[in-house]
């Protein structure tokens, strides 16, 4: 099964995540050993976990008392002015608090967004609830700035992955290369690509996410570097790349590199324009034997000069030497 995660219509997205696997199909009448959790499954497989500590019978009054003092913890219910509520829907997990299914937007939107109210904490919701009746039923859409998690029943697997990997903070990849920033290489050499590897821009990284009775351990690997060189060619690498050293001479990269066919002083700032994409797999598993992949790019950019060997025409009477046409207006 393939399931694309967007921002289900509400925001636009820089980046494309898909993910595959996801919760395992289970006996719908099937419940976990946590009393904290109930596993409850759709007709088409699909589980989430409903935070219960009364499964004998959960129509029955609770009996007053604390924990650990002889009474039973309360199974929460989703409610919408008094009345029930189902606890998930397409639209994200029902908040009693905030009165609305919460999502949480992916990717976050940058500090600047007036969403985020000056904080640089906590992460950005969409608040989502149907309001009207029958043929004037209409969705309205709030964002709302939490410190921490909203108070959803249900706890969903994917919500825990995803926090697991906010964890991470998954940065772009480190570019390098060979001609770099203020040099020039020359049309039909050898240019090498590479990037610098750190936890974070590379990997392998690892974070765990829980809540009681569940726990998610994501595992991050960049698996391949896609580079736009700017002239139309795309040049997969499937490693980081071999670092350039003065002893590797005039030849070809051994596993990441590209020559250009023609100079680019006819290009915005006499440069080529070259992205590095990185392509990130993160795996997961939970502790109730649930697992998925999800698949994320990420991307830098930076700018090769590119030029040509100049004839220097000599005198063969011994005179002086002839300076050459100027080529071009690159500095």
């Amino acid at each position: 099964m393939l399931i694309r995660i967007a921002p289900w219509g509400f925001l636009a997205s820089a980046l494309v995540l898909s993910v595959t696997g996801g919760v395992a199909a289970a006996d719908p009448a099937s419940t976990v050993s946590d009393p904290q959790l109930e596993k409850v499954c759709d007709v088409f497989g699909k589980c989430r976990f409903i935070v219960s500590s009364d499964l004998d019978d959960p129509g029955k009054p609770a009996t007053p008392g604390k924990d650990g003092e002889g009474g039973k913890q309360v199974k929460r219910v989703c409610e919408f002015n008094g009345g029930a509520q189902a606890c998930t829907s397409k639209l994200g997990n029902w908040s009693n608090g905030q009165q609305c299914y919460m999502r949480r937007e992916e990717p976050q939107p940058p500090y600047t967004d007036a969403r985020w109210e000056g904080h640089t904490d906590g992460s950005i919701w969409a608040c989502v609830r149907q309001q009207g009746y029958a043929g004037g039923k209409h969705l309205v859409t709030k964002w709302v700035w939490l410190p921490g998690e909203p108070d959803t029943v249900v706890v969903d697997p994917l919500t825990l992955v995803y926090r697991a990997v906010a964890a991470m903070r998954l940065r772009p990849p480190l570019v390098r290369s060979v001609p770099g920033v203020g040099e020039v290489g020359l049309v039909n050499m050898p240019v090498w690509l590479w990037v610098a590897k750190t936890d974070n821009t590379w990997g392998p990284i690892e974070r765990v996410a829980s809540v009681p009775g569940l726990s998610v351990t994501a595992r991050a690997q960049v698996v391949a570097v896609n580079w736009a060189l700017g002239d139309g060619q795309v040049v997969r690498c499937e490693g980081a790349g071999t670092a350039y050293t003065v002893a590797m001479g005039v030849k070809d990269s051994p596993d990441c590199g590209h020559r250009y066919k023609k100079t680019s002083r006819k290009l915005a700032n006499c440069k080529y324009p070259v992205t590095a994409t990185a392509q990130w797999k993160i795996t997961w598993e939970s502790t109730l034997g649930d697992t998925g992949q999800i698949d994320l790019a990420q991307q830098a950019s930076t700018q090769l000069r590119i030029g040509e060997a100049v004839p220097v025409l000599v005198d063969p009477a011994g005179g002086d030497q002839i300076a050459p046409t100027k080529q071009s207006e690159c500095s």
